[in-house]
């Protein structure tokens, strides 16, 4: 581009020289002449570099286009097939009569178990983090321990007063035994759960024993040394093992059952009315 314009700024003066020298009377002539030579070449070098560049446009274009298209395939690989029906071969543990509130470390157990970690509940009970503020009534208010920060009472009798644990320490005991592997999705959709449903791993919930979304009724406030927190004589967990349209399937360690079925509409509201906990495990 810049070799041309020279050129054209070379031709130019040498036409008016050469104008110059023959019409010595007449230098606007010569000058006018040499601006129209100006222009042409001007004219010509503009065309010829726009037509250059979409040139190189043009050419640059399927590459881009392809890599678009590439970074594209390599995000859809990423994402999981979410099947229309999964059920999950995963092992079953009962509770009872050893555990009458472990069902959360029972359903640990079976987490684990299915990715491959053969530990037992009572080991689990044992281990799992305990918060030892004992239940007292002051003026008409409950004080007693937080779930989320240990489990609270008594988990091997209903003659002392208890209730369980949430995931946060459970997730904590699972880590122990799955280092780095315990995936937390506390707090997604209930869809985000059917992910890793989709690829064959059991998911552990909290939600409450009626399988569906619970009155107010059911619930009272405990004063605790972390804050308040509401909290149902309902709670229970299980381990999902599938669902359909129609229905979620789960290992449920209060019965002992494999794969029992609830509607799954009422089993998500439960979910959710209880903070929506969740663990599975990555490979």
């Amino acid at each position: 581009m810049e070799t041309l314009q020279f050129i054209s700024i070379a031709c130019a003066v040498g036409v008016f020289i050469l104008l110059f020298i023959k019409y010595k009377r007449h230098i606007f002539f010569s000058g006018f002449i040499s601006f129209l030579v100006i222009v042409i070449f001007g004219a010509t070098i503009y065309f010829y570099g726009t037509n250059r560049t979409y040139s190189e446009k043009t050419d640059d274009a399927p590459q881009n286009v392809q890599a678009s298209k590439s970074k594209e395939q390599q995000e859809n690989l990423a994402i999981i097939k979410i099947e229309n029906k999964v059920l999950i071969n995963a092992p079953v543990i009962k509770q009872f009569p050893e555990l009458p509130r472990g069902c959360e470390v029972t359903a640990l157990a079976m987490l684990l178990g299915s990715a491959g970690v053969e530990v037992d509940k009572m080991t689990l009970a044992d281990e799992i983090k305990k918060d030892p503020t004992p239940r007292t009534v002051k003026n008409g208010e409950i004080h007693f321990g937080n779930p989320h920060n240990g489990f609270v009472g008594n988990m091997y009798s209903f003659k002392e007063p208890g209730l369980g644990v949430y995931h946060e320490p459970i997730m904590e005991l699972a880590n122990s035994y799955l280092p780095k592997k315990i995936v937390n999705l506390t707090g997604q959709s209930f869809d985000e759960l059917k992910i890793p449903l989709s690829d064959g791993r059991p998911v552990w919930v909290i939600i409450n024993s009626q399988y569906r979304e619970l009155e107010d009724s059911y619930f009272q406030t405990w004063h605790t040394k972390s804050g308040k927190v509401r909290i149902t004589m309902k709670e229970h967990s299980v381990l999902i093992t599938g669902y359909d349209d129609q229905f979620v399937y789960f290992n449920d360690p209060l019965t002992g059952i494999k794969n029992k079925k609830a509607p799954i509409k009422d089993f998500e509201k439960s979910w959710v009315q209880m903070g929506g906990q969740a663990l599975t495990y990555s490979y």
